[in-house]
């Protein structure tokens, strides 16, 4: 698809590595210039479980953005801050012009506790993240991309979780449960202005926010420090295509897609990138 999304402007949170970055990259290739963001930097529930991205992860993603030959302007903001996320979504409009898409990425991802037993930190960031993030990303950039016009497309990432009742999973679960209700709530505001809006259902995708010790061990109790090789075969069973974690290319795949005017009519959709995991 090079050069579908030529003279478009995409806004991705989440952008530093991982999903966010590969969709970033993906993005550009097809002709759009990126506007980036990320915290880069710790959050304190997460801690235990992985690392988060850091400034140099962010970097790396402009170097790789503008290798494709496209512009990109990245900014360190928190999901969780509509005053930083408008001020760099501003930023970003004023230097490459307008505003087409959005890919609300960014999410953090813990689990393991009997329901009654997550800590209420962790739950509060999770829906501050992974739910009000979503909200604050649109509101940031919700002018522009209306005054950009038909064609806008806004993209976002929600999960298996957000189809199905993960047991173990409870906040995590709540949250991605929740931009499905927001995004057919915004498939009907924005259908009037000719802008899409779906979301997109990953499972375990191959990225340090699955692929970590805490996570195999959810599967491997029995060993002390599991690695990776000891939880595929339970990571592979939860889909019928046997595939124990999807590579980020894949979904990246379904965002150009949606972001592009092959799918013009598409809106409302709950789009599954999970290898049958929600039909299993």
């Amino acid at each position: 698809m090079t050069g579908a999304l030529e003279g478009k402007v995409a806004f991705i949170t989440g952008a530093a590595r991982g999903q966010g970055r590969t969709d970033a990259l993906r993005l550009a290739r097809d002709g759009a210039d990126i506007i980036a963001v990320d915290l880069c930097g710790p959050v304190s529930s997460v801690e235990g479980f992985y690392a988060l991205p850091t400034p140099e992860d962010l970097a790396e993603t402009v170097r790789l953005v503008e290798q494709t030959g496209r512009r990109i302007v990245a900014h360190r903001a928190d999901v969780r801050d509509l005053d930083a996320l408008r001020a760099a979504v501003d930023d970003g409009v004023r230097k490459l012009g307008s505003l087409n898409i959005i890919v609300a990425n960014a999410g953090i991802f813990t689990f393991g506790q009997d329901t009654h037993k997550v800590p209420q930190t962790a739950w509060n960031d999770i829906q501050d993240i992974n739910l009000t993030g979503v909200w604050h990303t649109y509101a940031a950039a919700a002018d522009h991309l209306i005054e950009a016009g038909a064609g806008g497309s806004v993209i976002i990432i929600s999960s298996l979780a957000g189809f199905k009742g993960l047991a173990n999973v409870a906040a995590y679960t709540t949250a991605k449960h929740g931009i499905v209700g927001l995004m057919k709530v915004l498939a009907n505001e924005l259908g009037p202005h000719g802008i899409r809006v779906n979301t997109i259902h990953p499972n375990s995708i191959d990225t340090e926010m699955v692929k970590n010790t805490a996570a195999y061990a959810l599967f491997r109790p029995d060993l002390d420090e599991p690695r990776a090789e000891d939880a595929e075969p339970a990571f592979a069973s939860l889909n019928p295509m046997g595939k124990a974690w999807i590579e980020p290319e894949h979904v990246a795949n379904a965002v150009a897609w949606l972001a592009s005017d092959e799918s013009y009519y598409v809106s409302g959709a709950q789009l599954p990138v999970d290898g049958g995991a929600s039909i299993a």
